[in-house]
Formats: C-alpha cells, sequence, structure tokens
C-alpha cells in the first residue's frame, strides 16, 4: 500500500479504525514502510523546524488499542507477554545493521539504516528512526517515535526519550553528527541539532533552562547546531533552599564545537 494510501486510511476517525476489517493488512504496510524509511514520525521541514507527523503516530498508537496481551516469542524458556502488533524485528546480513550478541531488541516499525552499530543490551523502539552510521551503545534506550540522525553516537546508558502521546506533539530529535554522552537523558520532545555535544551527565527535559554562556542567553527545549553542553547546577529559590546550599539542574553551553572537540570525539569512529 503507498504512502498516500495509507494517510488516507489512518486518517479517518478513531471509531471507523476501530472497527474496520482491512486494519490487519493496513498495519502490516505501516510496519513495512516505517522499517523502510519511507514513513517517519516526524520530519524537518526546508525550514529547519522538525514537525510530527500525527497521523502515523496516531496510526501507531491504534496497532496497540486494536490488539489485546498475548504471549510472543522470546528467547530461551522465558515467555513474554506485549501486544502482537509490535513484535520483535528481525534482521537479514543484507540489511547492514551490526546488531551484536547479548540482549539487545529492536521492536517492529523501527527504522535502522545500514552502517547503524547496537551494542548489546540496547532498545529501539517502535517509530523511531536511525540513520546511517550511527552508534546505539550498551544500555541505551531510543524511545518511541525519537529521530536520530547520521552519524550520531549515543554513549552507553543514554535514554533518549519517546513521545508516542499526544501524536501532535514532536518527538526527541537527535541531528547529524551529534554526540550524546554517557548517562545523559534527553526527553519531552527536545531538539539537539546537528554537531552538538552534549558531555556525560546532562539532562534534558521541557523544561530544562540550558544557560549559554557564549551567547549569554537561556535557552529551553534546543540544543544549538555544534554546542557545548556540559551539566551545571544553580542555587535553588527560597530560604529553606538558601540555608541548606541546595542546587537544581542547569546544563550550560561552555562553547561551541571545534577542531579540539572534534579529535575528542574521534572514538566514534574508532569504535566503529
Amino acid at each position: 500500500m503507498p504512502e498516500d494510501a495509507l494517510e488516507k486510511f489512518f486518517g479517518r476517525d478513531d471509531s471507523v479504525l476501530a472497527v474496520d476489517p482491512e486494519w490487519a493488512a493496513a498495519h502490516g504496510a505501516l510496519l513495512l514502510a516505517l522499517e523502510a524509511g519511507r514513513l517517519r514520525a516526524a520530519t524537518r521541514g526546508h525550514d529547519g523546524v522538525w514537525r510530527a507527523n500525527t497521523w502515523v503516530k496516531r496510526a501507531i498508537l491504534l496497532g496497540f488499542r486494536r490488539t489485546d496481551l498475548a504471549q510472543v516469542a522470546g528467547n530461551g524458556a522465558q515467555p513474554f507477554f506485549d501486544k502482537p502488533a509490535y513484535p520483535v524485528r528481525q534482521f537479514a546480513l543484507a540489511d547492514r545493521v551490526r546488531l551484536v550478541p547479548g540482549g539487545s531488541s529492536v521492536r517492529r516499525g523501527a527504522f535502522v539504516a545500514p552502517g547503524v552499530v547496537v551494542m548489546p543490551p540496547a532498545y529501539v523502539n517502535v517509530g523511531a528512526y536511525v540513520d546511517a552510521g550511527t552508534m546505539v551503545d550498551s544500555h541505551v534506550l531510543v524511545g518511541s517515535c525519537a529521530q536520530i540522525g547520521k552519524n550520531v553516537h549515543l554513549s552507553a546508558g543514554a535514554q533518549i526519550g519517546g513521545v508516542l502521546e499526544p501524536a501532535h506533539q514532536n518527538p526527541v530529535i537527535v541531528e547529524d553528527g551529534a554526540f550524546v554522552g554517557a548517562l545523559c537523558g534527553v526527553f519531552e520532545g527536545i531538539v539537539v541539532r546537528e554537531r552538538a555535544v552534549l558531555a556525560a551527565g546532562v539532562v534534558l527535559t521541557a523544561a530544562t533552562v540550558v544557560h549559554d554562556l557564549v551567547h549569554q542567553r537561556s535557552r529551553r527545549g534546543e540544543i544549538p547546531a555544534g554546542a557545548v553542553v556540559v551539566p551545571g547546577c544553580r542555587p535553588a529559590s527560597g530560604d529553606y533552599a538558601t540555608t541548606h546550599g541546595l542546587q537544581v539542574n542547569a546544563p550550560l553551553i561552555v562553547k561551541y564545537r571545534d577542531a579540539r572537540t572534534d579529535v575528542s570525539t574521534a572514538l566514534e569512529s574508532a569504535l566503529r
């Protein structure tokens, strides 16, 4: 089923889709289109702004609603119980994805490009898009509908949150060439622009205020291209906080990427 036909099918009211006997065939076509990268949960416009493809996210959500909990195939003797609309994705050598043994899982409906490395254990959820040359290191989560660009390094323990609901909300975006350090957390629709560097332990949410020391301004929701972000803190407000010397999270942009930071992130190429 071509993409325009899928959009027309899934663009109808939920009450109609809930009982349409053609849903299973359309759902199968949706998964194939997502896995081929022909459909995405969000796309970047010519103006550089990312916008959620609401109908795609609604179609993914429908798969959860239209299937009941069931026992699904797993490894070894341990049974697994999940919504059968989104089983584990199976790869072939021709996909050219380096899926290293040790407990990783990629759900159906996720795009993983040739040249991606997935180190164990890692998890890539439905609707996610992981572009060519990206490293998904151990204990990394790529959440539902998250969009990861080319040649991104997601270091060990990084958590890239997914945003499936509400359908109109943008998922987390990490653009080409970005470096996400170990144990970072990027959540709630944050956009990390191309070649940005997040040092180990940086946590970003929609409410996080990021202080740009280079341009002497504060930012929310987006890390600029080439920015180098490190964990920081600021005094918490109120008498109690002052008395006890309490601090709150305040990531800092300390510089913008140059030749020296390119060298420091060359580990990405070496690991490949």
